[in-house]
C-alpha cells in the first residue's frame, strides 16, 4: 500500500479517456489528413517573469497533450526572454520544475528566445532593407497619441518615410549603443488606418539598457513579443501556435511579419482559445506578485496561491490537475469555471489513492470508565472502503482514555444531531459502542472531559442484540496518538469575483481570513511510519498531505481539500438565514440590524472624472456608481459616447451593458482595442430594446462582437437569432411542452405557482432561447389558465 504518487511520475496520458474533445483538435487533424504536416509540433512559451498558475497549467496540457496525442508529435518548451527588466533564471528553473511535475518532458526541445537575438536582428535588418520597417524617434507618448481610436484612424509618423540608408543606420547605431532607453524604436510599416489597431505600425524593436540574464550586456536593444513569437515558432518549426484569445487581434501581426520576411510554407499557424478563469481565484501575475511581496501569503508557493508550487506544495496531486484540463476543455469564448470542478476532480482523483486513516482535528478527551486503565486491545481496520480496489488493512489501539472531535459532542444536541449527546449512544468507527454519562467542566465551565461507558459485546461495530446507534464517530487511543500539527487551507478570496478589474473594488478586499487554521491534533499511530505514504483521507475530515519533514519532528499536515464542497453548503445556509425573517419582521415591524453602506462613488475621483461623471449624470441619467466606472478611462467615454450617438432612447441601458457585460469580457477592463466601436454598442443596445433579440442571445453576440468584431444586426441575422414574437408560433412550443409535462400541469393547478419558471425554461430550450419572454409568459399563463378551467 502506498498513498503516494511515488515520485510524481507520469502514466501515459494518449487517449486519455477523460479528455474532452475541442476545435484545436479537430484543425490539428484536418492539417494532418490533408498532408500539411507529417506530424503537429507545439510549444509551451512562458516568460521566465514569474511562477505558472493554474492557467498555465490548461495551456501545458493543452500544447503537450496535442502532441503526445499524434503519432510523431512533438512539443517544445520555449522561454520568452525578451525583457530583461523582469527575467531571471530563477523563475526559468521553476517553470522546468512544474512543467515536469506535472508530467510532460520536452526531451532536447528546450529553448530560448534569447537564443534567436543575432538571427532576429538580421531579419530586422531585412525589414528595413524592404521598406517594410522604419526607425521612429517619437516619444512613447507620442507614438500613442498618433495610434488613433478605434473609430478615428492614426496618423504617420513625421518619420515614417526617411529613407532605408538613414534607417539602416540609426537601427545600427541602436544596436550599438549610442542611444538612451526610448530615443528610438523600430517599427512595421503597415497601415495607420487598419481598422485593427494592433496593426499601426507595431513596435518591433526598443531600446533597453540592461543586462540579460542570460546574454549579458551583449544587446541593448530587445526584440518586442510579436515579432519574436512567430518568428521564434518558424525557427523551431512550430506547426500549431496555440495561445489564449487576447492574442487574437496579435495574429495579423504574426501572419504579417512571417510574409514580410519571406518564410517559406507551411508556415506555423496561430489558434487562439479561451484562457482559463476560475472563480474565488486571482490569476494576474501583477497581482499575485502584490501578494507575495505585502506578506499577505507565505511566498509563491504558500499552499494558498493558485501557482503550481502553491498547489504542490498543498499536496495536490498532479495528475488532478490534468484531468481538471480535460474535463473543463477548450473553446473559444471567455468564461469563469467554477472552482468547484477543480475542487471535485482533486477529491475524483484521491479518492482512490488516498488509504483512510483517523485523525482528530480538535481534541475532546472521553474517559471510558468500565474499561479496565492498564489494558489495550487492536482493532483491524481496512484502509479502503468497499467501492475502492485495496484490501489492505493495519490494528489501530483502543484503550481507556482516548480523544473525539469536539464537534461531535453536544451537551443541548439539536433535532436531527446524530452525535454524541448526554444519554446518548454512538458507534466508534472500527470500535464499539459509547454512551455518554457524563460531561466534566473545567473552572470556567469548558467541558474539559466526558465520562462515558463501552459495552464489550459490540467489538467491531455491531451489537448482538441488533441495536444500532443513529450516529459513527472518529477517535483515537490517547495513550498512542501522535501529536500533529494539521493546517487547514482554505480559498483565500471569500469572493467568487475577487479580480473585477478597473473600476471595481480592489481585489484585497475580498481576501478570506479564514483561509488558514492551525490545530495540535492527535492522528492514529500508523501515520508516524515516514515510509507509509504521503497523502490520506482522515475519514470524516478530508483529504491531507503530510509534509516531508524530519522523521523526528512532529508531523505536518495540510488539507488538500475537504470531503465535500462545504462552501456550497455555506452559500445554502446563508441564503436560508436570509429568507427567515426576524422577530421584528414577523410581528410586523422592520428589524432594527444595521445595513452597511455602500461605498461613495464620489470619493477620491480627479477633478477631470468628478467633471464627466457630473455630465454623465446630469444629461444622461447615468447611475453614479456606473458613471464612475465609465470616467475612469477616457476610451470608456468614448465608447459610450458614440453608443449614445447611435441609440439616444436608454443611455443607462447602455451603461449597463459596458459596464456589467463588456468589461467583464475584457482584459482589465481595456475598452482602447476593440475590434468594433460605440456605433454598435449602441445598436446591440437598440437590438435588445425594440424586441428583436433576447438579452441572452445578445450576450452571445457581444461576446462575438469582441473576438471578431462585426455588425450586431448583420451577426444576429447570420446566425438566424431574431428573437420569436409570432403568437402562433409560440403557442405551437407552448401546447407541445404541456402535452409532455402533463404531470407538472396538474401539480401547477393545485398550487405549485413555481412551476411557471419550469415551463419557461422549456420554453426557451425548445427555442434556443430565443421566445421573446413577455410574450411567451402571457401565452402560457393563457394556456395554463384554461387547463386549469
Amino acid at each position: 500500500m502506498d498513498s503516494s504518487e511515488g515520485s510524481e511520475a507520469r502514466e501515459d496520458h494518449r487517449d486519455r479517456p477523460g479528455a474532452t474533445s475541442y476545435f484545436i483538435r479537430e484543425i490539428v487533424a484536418a492539417d494532418l489528413a490533408s498532408g500539411k504536416h507529417e506530424y503537429p509540433h507545439t510549444r509551451f512559451p512562458p516568460e521566465p517573469n514569474g511562477y505558472l498558475h493554474i492557467g498555465h497549467a490548461k495551456s501545458i496540457v493543452l500544447n503537450f497533450g496535442i502532441a503526445e496525442e499524434n503519432e510523431g508529435g512533438l512539443c517544445n518548451l520555449r522561454f520568452d526572454d525578451t525583457n530583461p527588466l523582469t527575467e531571471d533564471m530563477e523563475y526559468a528553473r521553476a517553470i522546468e520544475r512544474d512543467v515536469r511535475w506535472l508530467g510532460y518532458d520536452w526531451e532536447d526541445r528546450r529553448y530560448f528566445a534569447s537564443d534567436y537575438f543575432q538571427r532576429l536582428y538580421e531579419l530586422a535588418e531585412l525589414l528595413v532593407e524592404k521598406g517594410l520597417a522604419y526607425v521612429d524617434s517619437l516619444s512613447e507618448e507620442e507614438i500613442r497619441e498618433y495610434r488613433g481610436t478605434v473609430t478615428e484612424p492614426g496618423r504617420e509618423s513625421p518619420y515614417r518615410n526617411r529613407p532605408v540608408k538613414e534607417n539602416l543606420d540609426l537601427l545600427r547605431r541602436m544596436k550599438a549603443g549610442e542611444f538612451p532607453d526610448g530615443e528610438h524604436v523600430l517599427r512595421a510599416k503597415i497601415d495607420m488606418a487598419h481598422p485593427n489597431m494592433k496593426m499601426r505600425d507595431p513596435l518591433l524593436y526598443r531600446i533597453r539598457h540592461a543586462p540579460h540574464y542570460r546574454a549579458g550586456d551583449e544587446w541593448c536593444i530587445y526584440p518586442m513579443y510579436d515579432y519574436t513569437h512567430c518568428l521564434s515558432d518558424a525557427f523551431e518549426g512550430i506547426t500549431h501556435s496555440l495561445c489564449t484569445l487576447e492574442f487574437e487581434n496579435n495574429r495579423a501581426i504574426y501572419d504579417w511579419v512571417l510574409e514580410a520576411v519571406d518564410w517559406p510554407e507551411p508556415r506555423p499557424r496561430q489558434i487562439e482559445f479561451a484562457r482559463l478563469n476560475l472563480s474565488y481565484t486571482v490569476l494576474s501575475k501583477r497581482k499575485l506578485l502584490a501578494l507575495v511581496e505585502e506578506g499577505r501569503v507565505d511566498g509563491w508557493d504558500d499552499p494558498r496561491m493558485p501557482t503550481l508550487s502553491g498547489f504542490r506544495n498543498r499536496g495536490i496531486p498532479p495528475s488532478a490537475i490534468r484531468s481538471f484540463c480535460d474535463a473543463i476543455g477548450v473553446s473559444k469564448a471567455n468564461s469563469v469555471v467554477d472552482v468547484a470542478h477543480l475542487e471535485h476532480a482533486i477529491r475524483d482523483d484521491l479518492n482512490e489513492k488516498a488509504p483512510r486513516v483517523l485523525g482528530v482535528l480538535r481534541p475532546l478527551k472521553v474517559v471510558v470508565t468500565n474499561y479496565p486503565e492498564d489494558e489495550e486491545e487492536w482493532l483491524e481496520a481496512a484502509y479502503w472502503p468497499r467501492d475502492v480496489p485495496g484490501d489492505e488493512t493495519r490494528e489501530i489501539p483502543f484503550s481507556r482514555e482516548l480523544y473525539i472531535d469536539r464537534s461531535d459532542f453536544r451537551e443541548d444536541p439539536p433535532r436531527g444531531y446524530r452525535r454524541l449527546a448526554p444519554g446518548r449512544e454512538v458507534r466508534l468507527r472500527y470500535g464499539f459502542f459509547i454512551r455518554c454519562e457524563e460531561a466534566v467542566r473545567d473552572e470556567e465551565g469548558e467541558i474539559r472531559e466526558l465520562r462515558c461507558t463501552y459495552d464489550p459485546e459490540t467489538r467491531g461495530g455491531r451489537a448482538p442484540d441488533g441495536r444500532k446507534p443513529k450516529g459513527t464517530i472518529h477517535w483515537v487511543s490517547a495513550r498512542h496518538a501522535l501529536s500533529a500539527e494539521v493546517r487547514l487551507y482554505d480559498r483565500l478570496f471569500a469572493d467568487s469575483r475577487p479580480d473585477r478589474g478597473k473600476g471595481g473594488p480592489d481585489f484585497r478586499e475580498f481576501l478570506n481570513p479564514e483561509s488558514l487554521e492551525i490545530l495540535e491534533a492527535r492522528v492514529e499511530p500508523s501515520l508516524g511510519d515516514t515510509d507509509a505514504g504521503s497523502r490520506w483521507q482522515f475519514e470524516r475530515e478530508g483529504y491531507f498531505y503530510r509534509v516531508p519533514s524530519d522523521p523526528r519532528d512532529e508531523p505536518v499536515f495540510h488539507r488538500i481539500v475537504t470531503l465535500k464542497d462545504t462552501w456550497e453548503e455555506r452559500r445554502r445556509e446563508t441564503a436560508k438565514e436570509e429568507k427567515q425573517p426576524s422577530g421584528e419582521e414577523e410581528m410586523g415591524g422592520r428589524s432594527s440590524a444595521p445595513k452597511s453602506e455602500p461605498p461613495d462613488p464620489w470619493a477620491n475621483v480627479t477633478p477631470e472624472q468628478r467633471a464627466m461623471m457630473e455630465t454623465l449624470v446630469e444629461e444622461h441619467g447615468i447611475e453614479a456608481s456606473d458613471a464612475r466606472i465609465l470616467a475612469e478611462d477616457p476610451h470608456r467615454i468614448a465608447l459610450f459616447e458614440g453608443a449614445v450617438r447611435a441609440h439616444p432612447e436608454n443611455p443607462q441601458g447602455i451603461a449597463n451593458w459596458m459596464v456589467n457585460e463588456l468589461l467583464g469580457l475584457l482584459e482589465e477592463g481595456v475598452v482602447e482595442t476593440l475590434p468594433f466601436g460605440g456605433k454598435s454598442l449602441g445598436e446591440l443596445v437598440g437590438l435588445i430594446d425594440e424586441g428583436t433579440i433576447s438579452t441572452k442571445i445578445a450576450k452571445e453576440v457581444l461576446t462575438v462582437m469582441v473576438r471578431e468584431g462585426g455588425d450586431p444586426r448583420t451577426l444576429v441575422e447570420d446566425r438566424d437569432l431574431i428573437q420569436i414574437s409570432d403568437r402562433q408560433e409560440l403557442l405551437s412550443a407552448i401546447d407541445g411542452i404541456l402535452a409532455d409535462h402533463t404531470e407538472e400541469v396538474e401539480r401547477f393547478r393545485s398550487g405549485e405557482d413555481r412551476l411557471l419558471g419550469f415551463f419557461m425554461g422549456r420554453i426557451m430550450q425548445a427555442t434556443e432561447g430565443k421566445a421573446h419572454p413577455e410574450t411567451a409568459k402571457e401565452l402560457l399563463r393563457e394556456r395554463l389558465g384554461s387547463a386549469t378551467d
